[in-house]
């Protein structure tokens, strides 16, 4: 008969590596899909994806597309940090690298369409979840 190791059963295992992946798939399925979105807008001027936005909101994102350079910019670290998260390449990093542009999702939703606020909240709470579990790698940035 064989005797479980008390300290580290399978089923906790399991559970907290399915606990881990989930969010981070999603979380990096999300920004893959928003920076491929927004670089396909670029060579085409078609949205693949767009939620409706409030005026205020589309003047913003027209902003960022007249700079010329802070829209590729954004969207090319949302596709960076996405992919780092989808391949579990760097979780970490791909993490950090896509907490600013969380932030300002966030605050975009708040402030200018509210209408996306619900899966603002389901961003951020992936993202929490995930920054918990990596609170290690980012131990060194915050002593």
């Amino acid at each position: 008969m064989r005797v479980k190791n008390a300290s580290n059963p399978k089923g906790i295992l399991r559970s907290k590596a399915l606990g881990l992946h989930v969010p981070r798939l999603l979380l990096g399925l999300l920004f893959v899909v928003s920076g491929t979105d927004g670089f396909y807008f670029l060579a085409t001027g078609e949205n693949l994806i767009h939620p409706p936005a409030t005026p205020d909101a589309r003047a913003l994102e027209e902003a960022m597309l007249a700079s010329g350079f802070m829209w590729p910019l954004v969207k090319a670290v949302n596709l960076l940090g996405g992919m780092s998260l989808l391949f579990n390449f760097r979780p970490a990093f791909g993490l950090a690298i896509i907490m600013p542009a969380i932030t300002v999702i966030t605050l975009y939703h708040l402030t200018l369409n509210p209408a996306g606020v619900p899966a603002a909240i389901v961003m951020d709470l992936l993202a929490g979840v995930l920054a918990y579990a990596y609170r290690r790698n980012y131990a060194p940035m915050l002593a």
